[in-house]
């Protein structure tokens, strides 16, 4: 069987990822903030929700999970330990492995706390989920998680194999590629990079998946070892800074108080 992974968009700038294989109706869903969208899809291709994958517990991700379950009786749901989420059937942590019914594939759970505290991505199959830890050409606020859990959490996404496609749950490339030429200004990279995205959102088309390959040469907080990135950092915060966590630090409070 061939996995596909198609964006169903869910509310202003939303993708929820729906998972399926060739020759199977059954399907899973990612970070279902809204089941309308959804019941839209299936009822159209004839599909058949068997699971849910949830990131961490955020109303755009989780939104639509009791109508789901309610469409569809038996819905197997997991997601991480979080009393804020209702209804996970499986709850899962670092290294708990997952075989959605009819995907034929295995996913292994990743911790990647930062953005939420109980954040958790999906990995396998040259595929990673990750929520909103890791972004085209960004990564996901801080909210109840820390700076340096965060800036751990894309350490280790760093680690993966190069070719891993990553499916972030937002369309904010554009945006997030305006924060990186702050910067990196003089990077032909970033400028290529920059001239594809707006040619695909012209032409209504998703700018996600990447490869992780592509975030290691654009993405500035996969960057914070670079030396253009650490002076870019250095100057926002008028010290030198010591390490990557602080790089990275310094890079989220930037946009978080000077670009968004």
């Amino acid at each position: 069987m061939t996995l596909q992974i198609e964006p169903i968009p869910a509310f202003d700038d939303n993708y929820i990822w729906l998972l399926r294989a060739s020759g199977d109706e059954r399907v899973a869903v990612v970070d279902p903030g809204d089941a309308d969208p959804v019941m839209e899809r299936l009822r159209r291709d004839g599909l058949r929700l068997a699971s849910v994958l949830i990131t961490h517990h955020h109303y755009d991700h989780v939104g639509g999970l009791a109508e789901l379950a309610a469409a569809w009786p038996g819905l197997l749901v997991t997601g991480p330990a979080d009393g804020r989420i209702r209804g996970l059937s499986r709850v899962v942590g670092e290294g708990d492995r997952v075989a959605p019914p009819g995907l034929g594939i295995e996913l292994t759970v990743m911790a990647v706390p930062g953005h939420t505290a109980t954040h958790i991505a999906y990995v396998g199959d040259g595929v990673l989920l990750c929520g909103d830890t890791l972004f085209a050409a960004g990564c996901g606020r801080v909210f109840d998680g820390t700076f340096d859990q965060l800036a751990a959490s894309l350490r280790r996404i760093a680690t993966l194999p190069a070719a891993t496609r990553c499916y972030c749950a937002h369309e904010y490339t554009l945006a997030n590629l305006g924060f990186a030429d702050w910067v990196e200004p003089d990077s032909p990279t970033l400028a290529a990079r920059r001239a594809e995205a707006e040619a695909l959102r012209s032409a209504g088309a998703p700018t996600v998946p990447s490869t992780l390959a592509e975030e290691l040469a654009t993405n500035p907080f996969l960057r914070t070892a670079e030396p253009a990135v650490i002076a870019a950092a250095e100057g926002f915060a008028g010290q030198p800074l010591g390490d990557p966590t602080a790089v990275f630090t310094a890079l989220r409070r930037w946009k978080d108080e000077r670009y968004d």
